[in-house]
Order: C-alpha cells, then structure tokens, then sequence
C-alpha cells in the first residue's frame, strides 16, 4: 500500500531532519520509508537553490542546529565549570 503524505507534513519532517534529527527516528515516528524521506530532503535541497525563500528557511534550520549544538557544549562546559568551582572551594576550607 503506497501512502501519500501532504506537502505540509513532507516540511516538517525534512526541517525536522535539517534541524538535527535522524532519518531513522523519523521512521519510526512517521512510519514512512527511509527512502521516502531521503528523496525529499535530496529535494528540498535542490529546490533551495533556486527558490531563494527556500534558501532563507533552509539557512535559518541549518543555523538554529548549529546554534542548539553550541548551547548544547556551553551547558556542559559551564556545569563542569560550577563542579570545579565547588571543588576549589571546598579545597580553600
């Protein structure tokens, strides 16, 4: 049985997948084919270069990724920062 997903819904899974999530964990949630989403993001990606709004929101997705990956490393960074802090003063005492 072949299933015919809305534009919308196709959108949303490729900026889900832009944004940092894995092809197989859209399977799962979708229940579409790893194929599927493969050749939509493969076209999604062809249409941003020539469709310039399509760019816009494409760099913005790419972008916000980027972003929660940094924020992402900063949490890290700045709770072992507060461990190492708490360690110091102790050693202080």
């Amino acid at each position: 049985m072949v299933q015919h997903f809305e534009e919308e819904v196709k959108r949303k899974i490729v900026a889900l997948h832009v944004e940092g999530r894995t092809i197989k964990s859209l399977v799962d949630e979708y229940k579409v084919s790893k194929a599927s989403i493969s050749n939509w993001v493969k076209q999604y990606r062809s249409e941003c270069q020539t469709n310039q709004d399509l760019k816009s929101e494409y760099d913005y997705l790419t972008e916000n990724k980027k972003l929660k990956k940094q924020l992402q490393e900063m949490q890290k960074e700045n709770d072992f920062l507060k461990k190492a802090a708490a360690f110091f003063a102790k050693e202080i005492d």
